[in-house]
């Protein structure tokens, strides 16, 4: 049985965990705070970031979107992108897009828990632009679809779908459901949904201080 090392709030071991779920791959959760010095991510992962997927054989595979490319060639049934060109081409431009606004939503996280005197107010607002404007073309690119791409649920829902609900956890001031209806209404409808329901985010607490 597969192993996945997670952390509770993070969109991009979701996303690894949804895809799991909606594929029906059993796997081992593992949940740590890869900040505390007692994480063992190091001994799996040399960017030591989360999620990593533990295979049976003891190697893994690291990096959410290379995990979920290693999902889908692996264990291709169900598929979660298009057979088209053009629809896995719109698949990955939306999780890039994802993916994008929660790096900038990482970043501008950090920089909040940094002391007052050593924040950057340039620096944060060139982040909360990057969230801005992704939010922002995410909900133009959706328009009024069901789905992101396609007539069902794609890697791209996946995607988007994690970061909307991280946006909650780690934003909550940030009035993205007001500004995109079509994005809640899409956030909404995939949360309904088992993989989702059984995945949803929240704040961890960090043993080790964090400067």
């Amino acid at each position: 049985m597969y192993r996945l090392l997670s952390a509770t709030p993070s969109p991009y071991a979701r996303k690894v965990r949804v895809a799991l779920a909606e594929k029906g791959i059993p796997f081992e959760l593992i949940t740590e705070v890869p900040w505390d010095s007692s994480t063992s991510t190091p001994q799996y992962n040399p960017l030591e970031k989360l999620p990593v997927l533990i295979l049976d054989d003891g190697t893994t595979v690291y990096e959410s979107r290379y995990i979920l490319e290693w999902l889908e060639l692996k264990h291709p049934t169900p598929r979660l992108v298009p057979e088209d060109v053009d629809g896995i081409l719109a698949v990955k431009r939306m999780e890039i897009l994802a993916d994008g606004v929660c790096d900038a939503g990482v970043l501008l996280f950090w920089e909040s828990a940094r002391p007052p005197e050593a924040r950057s107010a340039d620096w944060a607002a060139r982040q909360n632009r990057k969230i801005e404007g992704g939010v922002r073309e995410l909900a133009r690119l959706l328009n009024e679809r069901e789905y992101c791409v396609g007539d069902k649920v794609t890697l791209a829902d996946i995607a988007v779908g994690s970061l909307l609900r991280w946006l909650d956890v780690r934003l909550p001031d940030m009035p993205w459901r007001r500004l995109y209806p079509n994005l809640s209404a899409l956030s909404e409808r995939l949360e309904q949904r088992p993989s989702f329901r059984d995945t949803v985010p929240f704040a961890q607490t960090f043993r080790d201080k964090v400067v």
